[in-house]
């Protein structure tokens, strides 16, 4: 019984025991942390699991950003919006005041001078016809401006004073003056060094540094006059001064002061420098001064008297018995053999500068000034025609440097070889030679 117990296939009834005791045998192992990501699970004590804060993206700041922006702009062109429906009915009521004052001033036909003020309403005044008249003041009219003596318009039917003239300038001295400075500098001046040199001595250091002179104890020079050959620099030193100083430039071309009726040309000298003046330091550049200042001789024309009457007046300006101050005149010819020699005289133009041909050294470095924007081939030598013996003024060397450019042009290029200087050399030369006019279109 026993032996048929043992051969059982499940196996002997006391086996199941041992093989709990081996299991409570075992040594009890801690469960491995469940884990989420590379961080381990935390478990708290009441078992919640907290979720991980997500923040926004740059593109999300940005985003935002914009709407807020765009919400700003809306909110101004509402408000301008508003703003422009109410202020709509004010703009037409001062319409509506403007024309009623336009028809109250009516359309002045006399000036008259105001003799005297009787009262807030009431003045004095004359015509060019001789009589007086005591008339109504408008009460537009600004009573701070009205003196005895002053310009009044008056109105054609009623003879009320309707407004008060100022004393302006002439329009033409202010088209004279220069509202905006020249872009020319003394880097743009080929050579020259000698001439700038004076002309910073007589013109710019006595309107930037004044001490100077008073410490050495003499007076800076009222004026210079730059002479020499047509071409060679002298208005464009003159544009560097301009730019160089922060004075009032006012520049005038002398047959600018030969006027039609008579005596509108000395009046114009007077009104150019009273501007300048009033607007100093300035500098009063006067281009071409032969066409006024020419030696004076009898003449029984009356043109001529005119001009010479012109050119009394500028003496006058240039060494009378009123100080200028701070005024400087430069004055620019091609023939100053042909001045009058009370013009050029010492203490009315204290310096003359002469403006020759340039050298080979000024060639140079007015070919390098013209040629440094362009785009010029390999085979290009400028000494070739540094070194030429050709009287070439500066202007001339304008021109061969803008015709080179335009003959490559022509043929499609966008690089100046040396044929085209060759060519435009010759084509200026052969213009200056026989007495063809050197401009660019013929």
């Amino acid at each position: 019984m026993g032996n048929a117990q043992s051969g059982f296939p499940g196996g002997p009834p006391g086996g199941g025991k041992d093989k709990k005791k081996d299991k409570e045998k075992k040594t009890w192992q801690p469960p491995l942390p469940t884990t989420i990501g590379q961080r381990k699970k935390k478990k708290g004590g009441d078992g919640i699991v907290k979720l991980p804060k997500v923040y926004p993206t740059t593109r999300c700041n940005l985003k935002l950003l914009k709407l807020k922006r765009i919400n700003d702009y809306l909110l101004m062109e509402e408000e301008f919006v508003q703003n422009q429906q109410l202020l709509k009915p004010q703009e037409e009521k001062t319409q509506e005041e403007r024309q009623r004052v336009e028809e109250m001033r009516g359309s002045p036909m006399t000036v008259g001078s105001l003799e005297e003020v009787i009262d807030d309403n009431h003045v004095i005044v004359s015509t060019s016809t001789g009589p007086e008249y005591y008339v109504n003041l408008l009460s537009f009219v600004d009573k701070d401006q009205l003196e005895p003596g002053c310009s009044v318009l008056m109105h054609n039917k009623t003879m009320a004073v309707i407004g008060v003239l100022q004393d302006d300038a002439d329009p033409m001295v202010s088209v004279m003056k220069l509202e905006k400075a020249p872009t020319e500098s003394y880097a743009d001046v080929g050579g020259l060094e000698q001439q700038i040199q004076e002309i910073k001595e007589a013109v710019e250091l006595p309107l930037t540094h004044p001490e100077l002179y008073e410490e050495m104890g003499i007076k800076p020079p009222k004026g210079v006059i730059l002479y020499g050959v047509p071409g060679t620099g002298k208005t464009l030193l003159a544009k560097a001064v301009a730019n160089q100083t922060s004075a009032t430039f006012l520049r005038v071309v002398g047959s600018e002061l030969i006027q039609k009726y008579l005596g509108d040309g000395p009046k114009l000298v007077r009104e150019l420098f009273r501007v300048a003046e009033e607007n100093s330091p300035s500098i009063v550049f006067i281009d071409e001064i032969d066409a006024v200042g020419t030696k004076r001789y009898d003449s029984n024309s009356g043109g001529e008297k005119e001009i010479q009457r012109t050119m009394l007046e500028l003496l006058n300006q240039l060494d009378g018995f009123d100080s200028r101050g701070d005024v400087k005149v430069i004055m620019a010819t091609n023939k100053i053999e042909s001045l009058d020699p009370a013009l050029i005289r010492p203490g009315r133009i204290d310096r003359k500068i002469e403006f020759p041909l340039p050298d080979v050294k000024t060639k140079r470095h007015i070919f390098g000034i013209h040629t440094s924007r362009m785009t010029l081939s390999d085979d290009v030598d400028l000494e070739e025609f540094v070194m030429s013996k050709d009287d070439l003024s500066g202007a001339d060397i304008k021109a061969i440097c803008t015709e080179s450019g335009l003959l490559a042009l022509r043929e499609r290029r966008m690089k100046v070889c040396n044929d085209d200087f060759k060519k435009a050399r010759e084509k200026v030369l052969y213009r200056k030679t026989e007495g063809t006019p050197e401009g660019l279109y013929l």
